[in-house]
């Protein structure tokens, strides 16, 4: 068997599959499917500083070769996750990190400063580029003033790695990556959703309750492919890729591209089992064509 073990800075993957946020829940909803420690990592739902209702239903279509969600980031706050969350994860043995949101660097920090207090929480990922919330998320994301301001609060606040999700709905991708990164980003993952939107044309309205939404799922790969290709080459941290990975062929193209590891999003609707299928499946790749290490790969395009 390769090695599979990958790091993002600190945090030391038993391998490079991981799992995106809000499509996973807080992992026991997967349990009866796949064995959690056996996942590099587990990427929990959006987390804010006060609770978020989200949005009205309804909130997700689907479409050609994917999904759109308008969620709007519905959670019960850091506090809740805090008391009653953490307790049941914190003895999966795996990287149990928590996805961070705010509408303000000020929220952001707060938020990130309480979840910095959990042990057995080794990393976040600071959500820049959520496209579903009228404050903060991708407002923050799509400059790289407002996305060097919340990594630079938060940092201020946070000891233990931190990742930025970085946003697809921007001019130049790799310039919000360096700008981050010379705030004190350890990784940045990429691609968020990119925005979409479907229509009723029986009703002649828009499918979802905010008109717009997050798209993604396979047909958003290629896209994806070619930002975390850019990004790579642009900074020195290690990069997260994301956006429409199915099958082990979809993570291995990833890893080429310059990806340390990779996260799985929408495919976890689809098959619960996902996870093991990419991670058996790179490492069938890696035996039939030679690798030790699956690092062997990684950035090789």
């Amino acid at each position: 068997m390769a090695d599979l073990r990958v790091n993002i800075k600190n945090l030391r993957l038993k391998n490079p599959v991981m799992t995106a946020s809000g499509t996973f829940g807080y992992g026991l909803e997967f349990s009866d499917f796949v064995p959690l420690d056996q996942i590099g990592g587990i990427i929990v739902k959006g987390t804010t500083l006060h609770p978020r209702q989200g949005n009205d239903y309804p909130r997700m279509v689907e479409t050609a070769s994917g999904m759109l969600n308008c969620v709007g980031l519905q959670n019960k706050g850091v506090d809740y996750f805090c008391k009653h969350i953490y307790p049941t994860i914190k003895d999966i043995d795996t990287n149990m990190i928590v996805n961070v949101s705010g509408s303000s660097p000020a929220d952001y920090a707060e938020c990130a400063a309480r979840i910095d207090a959990l042990d057995n929480i080794p990393a976040i990922e600071l959500n820049i580029s959520c496209p579903n919330v009228k404050q903060g998320g991708m407002a923050f994301g799509v400059t790289c003033e407002g996305a060097a301001n919340v990594v630079k609060a938060v940092r201020e606040r946070y000891h233990k790695t931190l990742i930025v999700k970085l946003s697809p709905n921007v001019t130049n991708v790799a310039d919000i990556a360096r700008a981050v990164e010379a705030e004190g980003a350890d990784s940045v993952s990429l691609i968020n959703t990119l925005m979409g939107m479907a229509i009723d044309i029986e009703k002649r309205k828009p499918m979802l309750s905010i008109n717009t939404g997050g798209l993604s799922g396979p047909c958003v790969k290629p896209v994806a492919l070619r930002m975390v290709w850019q990004v790579a080459k642009a900074v020195n941290i290690p990069v997260i890729g994301l956006g429409g990975i199915c099958t082990a062929h979809d993570a291995i193209e990833f890893l080429m591209a310059g990806a340390t590891a990779i996260e799985i999003g929408t495919a976890n609707f689809i098959e619960p089992t996902v996870t093991m299928k990419v991670r058996d499946g790179i490492n069938e790749w890696l035996d039939k064509h030679g690798c030790k290490s699956v690092t062997d790969i990684i950035g090789s395009v």
